[in-house]
């Protein structure tokens, strides 16, 4: 599928991967949708630079755990332009918890993880579907991480809702075939905000990995483009990690 002239929203598109792969959609010829929760400065930002450069890009505030909200993004969507075509599932949060630290999990911070993480990406998915349907062709990236292939991460709780978005990948790819493609894109360490503080555990890691750099978010936006214009891939979960791990 060719990204020109497609009306895609990015969730948490304001900053990160969100910001690089909203800004490479609007240089392939896409319209991009820049939703954000929070950060409204820079998702404005985002807006503003896709703008500049030429491009067409609309920012639009919604919590994506709430379905109301996301219901009624995905309307003012369509009442601008007319559908949406493709959806990028980016849209995530963590706690920082050290693994074997229990007793600080509480149910809280599963419900705010599994909210935004799992049940957010969902509750686009299932708002956005029909149009594509009525389209007769669409496609969904999902982001991932490899705490959820691996089991270590931020936190249990923020690896067990990434192995959850692998799983809710593929059953989605299953119910929304033939006409909507869904796959997942799996980053390892990306040279993000998440990783503010943590340079030198970014300095230590690097060596380590088999193409010694980590991931910057254009990577990662690079894939995810690729895996929005394969016609011939879904329910697919792709690592993009630096050989992080093989």
């Amino acid at each position: 599928m060719q990204l020109s002239n497609k009306v895609v929203l990015v969730t948490g598109g304001g900053t990160g991967i969100g910001r690089a792969t909203s800004l490479l959609l609007a240089k392939r010829g896409a319209t991009v949708i820049v939703n954000y929760s929070r950060s409204h400065t820079d998702a404005e930002e985002t807006v503003k630079m896709i703008n500049q450069d030429g491009g067409q890009a609309l920012g639009i505030q919604a919590d994506v755990s709430k379905d109301d909200e996301v219901r009624d993004m995905v309307q003012t969507i369509v009442q601008q332009f007319g559908t949406v075509d493709l959806l990028v599932n980016n849209a995530s949060i963590t706690s920082h918890i050290p693994m074997d630290n229990l007793d600080e999990v509480t149910g809280e911070i599963w419900d705010q993880l599994f909210d935004v993480n799992v049940k957010g990406m969902f509750y686009c998915a299932r708002a956005v579907a029909p149009y594509m349907k009525q389209n007769k062709q669409g496609g969904i990236v999902n982001l991932g991480s490899i705490a959820g292939q691996t089991g270590l991460g931020s936190s249990l709780p923020y690896a067990v809702s990434k192995a959850a978005v692998h799983g809710l990948t593929k059953s989605l790819a299953r119910a929304l075939a033939p006409d909507i493609r869904v796959n997942c894109i799996v980053p390892g360490a990306v040279a993000t905000r998440w990783w503010l503080g943590r340079e030198t555990q970014m300095q230590r890691l690097a060596p380590n990995l088999l193409l010694q750099r980590i991931s910057t978010p254009e990577d990662i936006a690079s894939m995810i483009c690729a895996a929005l214009e394969q016609e011939a891939m879904t329910g697919q979960i792709i690592t993009v990690d630096s050989g992080q791990t093989l």
